[in-house]
């Protein structure tokens, strides 16, 4: 479902009425009781400050949220909105290759070593059978017999048949559109280019209302994605719960908006890393819950965590677009 801010703009004060009926101030008693303001600036003094907190009247409104989103290759703003299945249209991938991560096992991506830093390493079938074989043991540990039950179909299918809201991006055919400035979001909102998000009812409002100054993404709306690889290689100790959980969080909507069903299986509930992710937030829970969450925890490898989330976030960099 989507976010919706509990914060409200504030709103000014009457201005200062000790101005006589007639709207002119006693000289003596401005001097006394208001140095150095005049009648023309009384009552703004008085006003709160609201420049610091944006309006989130727009986005209210319009059911669209700005989002910022950080990959190794920089930092975009982007839009998100949560709307049921029926009112979307999916994406056009024609154009994009198609990659499934387990439907191609017995492919291993070819590495430049001189470029290995900066080259997406698609670590196919090493990957997937270092999960098959931990989701094998967390099944055998906690007698769970239905984890191949779907054959693979993301749970996102089951959001569609009960008519609950799903994700969608500011995406066009099969991209994810991400600007560098807010400036360049807007720009291109006002434009008219094509995008799939034109469709919502909303949109003309969100393009006649929307200045830069509108693209300040909640805290809650802001993702790094950026720093998951790194944070998990550090091992059990340093794990950042809040920077896990949220990166699986928008990983989820993207790999859905994004149609991208190899990133949804590796985060489909019963996997390794929807595992990593429960027991982060059992730890988050604190309580017996929270032990047993550290528990788990223990039994998770991080370099597989870290390849697993390698491959998620090399699949999703490969689907963005980036825009000046």
């Amino acid at each position: 479902m989507a976010r919706q801010s509990s914060h409200r703009p504030e709103t000014d004060e009457p201005g200062n009425e000790s101005a006589g009926s007639d709207g002119v101030a006693d000289p003596g008693q401005v001097e006394a009781d208001s140095p150095g303001t005049s009648d023309d600036t009384a009552g703004t003094e008085d006003a709160p400050a609201t420049s610091g907190a944006p309006n989130r009247s727009l986005w209210e409104e319009v059911r669209i949220d700005p989002v910022e989103i950080a990959l190794p290759s920089g930092a975009g703003f982007t839009l998100r909105a949560y709307r049921p299945a029926s009112e979307l249209t999916p994406t056009d991938i024609a154009d994009r290759e198609q990659d499934d991560l387990f439907a191609s096992r017995s492919r291993r991506a070819e590495v430049d070593e001189e470029d290995e830093d900066e080259t997406v390493v698609i670590l196919d079938e090493e990957v997937a059978d270092q999960f098959a074989e931990a989701d094998k043991e967390e099944a055998e540990r906690d007698g769970k017999t239905d984890a191949d039950d779907s054959d693979g179909e993301p749970a996102a299918a089951e959001a569609e048949e009960d008519g609950e809201e799903v994700p969608a991006f500011l995406t066009h055919r099969g991209k994810l559109l991400l600007f560098k400035s807010p400036e360049a979001l807007v720009t291109f909102v006002r434009s008219g280019a094509p995008n799939d998000l034109a469709d919502l009812d909303t949109w003309d409002t969100l393009v006649e209302r929307i200045t830069p100054a509108d693209v300040a993404p909640l805290d809650e709306d802001s993702y790094e994605l950026d720093l998951v690889v790194e944070n998990l290689r550090g091992g059990h100790d340093v794990w950042d719960s809040t920077l896990l959980i949220e990166a699986g969080e928008v990983a989820r909507d993207l790999a859905y908006a994004l149609r991208l069903p190899a990133v949804l299986d590796m985060l489909s509930s019963g996997s390794s890393l929807d595992d990593l992710d429960e027991a982060l937030r059992a730890t988050v829970a604190g309580g017996l819950g929270g032990f047993r969450g550290r528990r788990r925890l223990k039994k998770i490898g991080a370099q597989t965590a870290s390849l697993g989330w390698r491959t998620i976030i090399g699949k999703i960099s490969a689907a963005v677009d980036w825009r000046d």
